[in-house]
Parts: structure tokens; C-alpha cells; sequence
């Protein structure tokens, strides 16, 4: 009798347990690698707004106090979003005919919010967290915690992208080990937490080539302070800070501190 499979048939069939037992793993990667990518989380991709609000121009060329617009960002959970009202202080006096702040001006003299004044879908939210999401901005500007550190080098956009992912595993990695995020001005240690979050801009203006900024100031405007590595005498200061600004770390790591 003949032989029924040509010898490539062994070939062929380990090379088919192989793919076989390769896809899933290949099919939890590729999810993983899209999941995690600029196209799903938005890091790095500026959206579109009805008007093409400027932070580089306001913030960094203008040099106008990120409280100016964000109220409410030392006080409450949520940073703010400045009032047409706010908008209309400067550009009743400057750009007044500009088309592009058609949509400020429509909403000022109607009264309606900009989203329905200028017809348009409204301001499209940067940074979000889901509804199971407990977030308070005051108490991390309390803290000392920079804006850079979840926003990126937001005094240095055109128009506004997401600098963080915002996953759980990344607000861990502060909340586990918060001295590797904590430090003090040394040039201006007479400034509590708050202050010196806010004086880290002023600085960056007084000294535009940064030379006299420190390597972690540096990282922070810059938008690098995810690859910044804290020295060991840096390390140190920070737990010592840990006590004196009464952050208690176990807390921080219970699940309800963040899921309420």
C-alpha cells in the first residue's frame, strides 16, 4: 500500500501548531500594542476646539498665572475651564475682529455657552477619567505635585494633546512610591507646595535657556519627566517630605481613595 502523507506533511503539520499556538499570543500583543498607542489613548494627539486656544501663546508667551483661566485648580477637583466672560477681559481690547474668536464673542453677546453659539460640538474634553474615577486636582497641587507631571510640557502647546495615558499602573507608580515625584525649590525654600507648582513657570520665564533650572525642573517643562531618574540623595529628601507634608503612602494605595 501507499504511503498516504508526503514526508513534508510533518513539516507542515508542526509548522501549523506553531502559527496555531503563536495567534493568541500575537492577538493579546497587537490588543495590548493598539490599546496602549497614541490612536487609542490620544497621548501626543492634539484635538480640535472651536476656538484654537493657544497655552504656549497665553501661558509661556504672555506669561498669564495658570489660575488666571484654571479658577478653581488649588480648591477643587476639578481645574475649570475659564467662562466666556474670562475669554472676553482681554479680547474685547485685543483680536476683536479675529474670525477665529467668532465663537467667543457669538457666546458673550448671546449668553449661551460656545458650544451653542457657535454651532459647533463644544470644547472636547483633553483629559478625562471614567465616572468609577475619584480625581482631585487641589489635593495634589497641595501636595507639590507639578502640573507637568500628568499634563506634559502643557505651557509649550499650540493646541492641547493629552500628555499622560492616565492607566491605574501609572497613577500607581506615584502613589506606591511618591518620593521619587516630591521635591523642594532649593533656591526659594521659603515657598509651601502650592507655591512653588506655580513659581516653577515664573522661573522658566525669568530664565528662558533654563541654565539655572535644576535637572528635574528641567524634565518637568520640558515634558521628560517620565524618563527623569531621581538620584539616591534625591530619593531621600523626598520621603523626608513625605512626612513633613503628612502623605500617608497607604493610604494612597487603597483602592478607595480613588474608586469611591
Amino acid at each position: 500500500m501507499g504511503q498516504l502523507f508526503n514526508p513534508k506533511a510533518n513539516s507542515i503539520a508542526k509548522l501549523s501548531l506553531i502559527i496555531g499556538g503563536s495567534l493568541p499570543v500575537l492577538a493579546i500583543l497587537g490588543g495590548h500594542l493598539i490599546s496602549n498607542s497614541s490612536y487609542n489613548t490620544k497621548v501626543d494627539v492634539p484635538l480640535d476646539q472651536p476656538v484654537p486656544f493657544s497655552h504656549r501663546h497665553h501661558a509661556w508667551e504672555l506669561g498669564i498665572d495658570c489660575r488666571y483661566c484654571h479658577t478653581s485648580v488649588e480648591k477643587s477637583g476639578f481645574a475649570g475651564i475659564p467662562d466666556t466672560e474670562t475669554c472676553m477681559t482681554c479680547h474685547s481690547q485685543i483680536w476683536t475682529n479675529s474670525p477665529l474668536l467668532e465663537p467667543v464673542r457669538k457666546s458673550y453677546e448671546t449668553g449661551l455657552p460656545i458650544k451653542w453659539a457657535s454651532g459647533e460640538s463644544g470644547w472636547n474634553l483633553v483629559n478625562n477619567v471614567p465616572e468609577f474615577v475619584y480625581f482631585d486636582h487641589s489635593i495634589h497641587i497641595a501636595k507639590g505635585i507639578s502640573c507637568n507631571t500628568c499634563h506634559g510640557d502643557v505651557q509649550n502647546m499650540h493646541i492641547t494633546w493629552k500628555g499622560q495615558n492616565f492607566t491605574m499602573k501609572w497613577c500607581l507608580q506615584c502613589h506606591t512610591e511618591p518620593e521619587k515625584y516630591l521635591y523642594v525649590d532649593k533656591t526659594r525654600p521659603d515657598l509651601t507646595p502650592r507655591e512653588q507648582v506655580f513659581n516653577l513657570y515664573v522661573k522658566q520665564q525669568e530664565d528662558p535657556k533654563m541654565k539655572s533650572l535644576s535637572k528635574r525642573e528641567i524634565a518637568l517643562l520640558t515634558g521628560t519627566n517620565e524618563r527623569y531618574r531621581p538620584s539616591k540623595e534625591e530619593i531621600e529628601d523626598g520621603k523626608k517630605l513625605i512626612t513633613e507634608r503628612n502623605i500617608k503612602v497607604k493610604q494612597l494605595q487603597d483602592c478607595w481613595t480613588c474608586h469611591r
